[in-house]
């Protein structure tokens, strides 16, 4: 893409974020984070941002193609950015300590869940390396508004206009589980339909204890 000069190149300064999590950054919201894991990193089009910007970035995702992505993206952002940073290795089986995070970034990922026992184990685990005081930003497709147009299939999946058959929560599921986990509202749940075919939410927590 060409930019007229002296405009800004968008794509070079943020890579591919997330719409939603530079709607947070530009809050100012995770301004003093320093230590961010991004789960199902994938090659790094949410990391790329706080790479470039010299924040100390870990990534986790099942795909060891994806891995050599965001290696290769770290590097190139900062030269000799430890590659071991980023683990090939399921969320349940991430070898991060307790409260070593800051923020923890969980984009498109928990939709993928088998089953209610999946979905709960690994959002425990996120929340395990999660810090006190540490920032929790999760989009998931969910049901809400789009009740009518899913078939609910049983232990929490469901088919979708398209066929695909995700894990889906509703917005009781979020709420019991911020109560739950001792989280914070950052704001409210935010919906977004994309015309009838699925409906991804955003959840943004804080960890209050």
């Amino acid at each position: 893409m060409q930019f007229c000069q002296g405009m800004i190149d968008f794509q070079h300064e943020l890579g591919r974020i997330d719409i939603y999590l530079l709607d947070q950054l530009m809050k100012g919201r995770y301004q003093a984070c320093k230590w961010i894991l991004d789960v199902g990193c994938g090659a790094g089009r949410n990391s790329h941002f706080f790479l470039k910007n010299g924040y100390e970035v870990y990534g986790l995702d099942q795909d060891p193609e994806a891995i050599t992505s965001i290696r290769f993206l770290a590097d190139a952002l900062q030269p000799g950015y430890p590659a071991d940073r980023f683990v090939c290795a399921s969320i349940q089986e991430m070898p991060f300590e307790k409260g070593t995070f800051d923020l923890v970034i969980c984009n498109a990922v928990l939709h993928f869940s088998r089953d209610h026992a999946h979905f709960e184990g690994m959002l425990r685990a996120i929340w395990h390396v999660l810090a006190p005081g540490g920032f929790f930003f999760c989009r998931l497709s969910s049901t809400i508004g789009v009740e009518a147009y899913v078939t609910a299939l049983g232990n929490g999946r469901y088919e979708l206009p398209s066929g695909t058959q995700w894990y889906l929560v509703d917005q009781k599921t979020l709420i019991t589980y911020t109560e739950q986990l001792g989280g914070e509202w950052m704001e409210p749940i935010k919906t977004t339909n994309v015309q009838n075919q699925r409906a991804m939410t955003t959840w943004c927590l804080r960890k209050s204890i």
